[in-house]
């Protein structure tokens, strides 16, 4: 077996404590730290599509993201420009009114182990500061809003227009989700895409960055 292909195995078993040095073991023998992230985002590709088919659940997601978050440590220095964004950059956070994090943390987390550089601006964030967020990062692809409530399904729907409003929206993809947003809620208030979890969210924005 491949010092790669033991990274990989690493990644979707969650081994956080061994990835490190396999990963730098990977590099010493010659192997590309593209091609060593390459084979991680694949490994949390195969973590997401069990998750989606109910054969793991959200304690081995993580677990499997803390693995390969470790590992991307390791090849940040290797990686060029030093980031690990080579999907592109994306901005996410929870909209105003609401404090839900967990779940906004899983999908950034995965969509970091996706290859993206993620803008994390935390919970209650008011739809100007997601406006602030795009103007100074002007690379960003993808914009992710959250809401857990339906009392701040409201304040995504005014993010989400005004946001439209902006001169940058042509550069930009907005993509929503939470437990009460619904593909039909994401098509009315004007957004690109609508994901009902991590695994989807971090495939989705793959596609929107593309």
């Amino acid at each position: 077996m491949s010092k790669i292909e033991e990274v990989s195995g690493l990644v979707i078993k969650g081994k956080a404590k061994l990835i490190a040095a396999a990963v730098q073991e990977a590099l010493d023998e010659g192997n590309e730290a593209t091609a060593v992230l390459d084979a991680m985002i694949e490994a949390m590709g195969v973590v997401g599509e069990r998750f989606k088919n109910n054969e793991i659940f959200v304690p081995e997601m993580l677990i499997a993201a803390r693995a390969m978050k470790k590992g991307v440590e390791v090849l940040k220095p290797h990686l060029s420009g030093g980031s690990a964004g080579v999907a592109g950059k994306m901005i996410i956070g929870t909209v105003a009114g609401d404090l839900h994090d967990i779940g906004k943390n899983l999908v950034a987390m995965m969509i970091e182990s996706a290859g993206f550089e993620v803008i994390d601006l935390g919970v209650d964030v008011p739809a100007d500061k997601f406006v602030e967020a795009v103007r100074e990062n002007p690379d960003v692809k993808v914009v992710g809003l959250s809401a857990l409530l339906t009392t701040t399904m409201p304040a995504m729907k005014e993010t989400v227009k005004i946001l439209n409003e902006q001169d940058f929206r042509g550069n930009i993809k907005i993509m929503v989700g939470g437990a009460p947003i619904s593909p039909e809620f994401a098509e009315e208030i004007g957004a690109d895409a609508y994901t009902a979890d991590a695994a989807s969210a971090a495939q989705k924005a793959k596609e929107l960055a593309a």
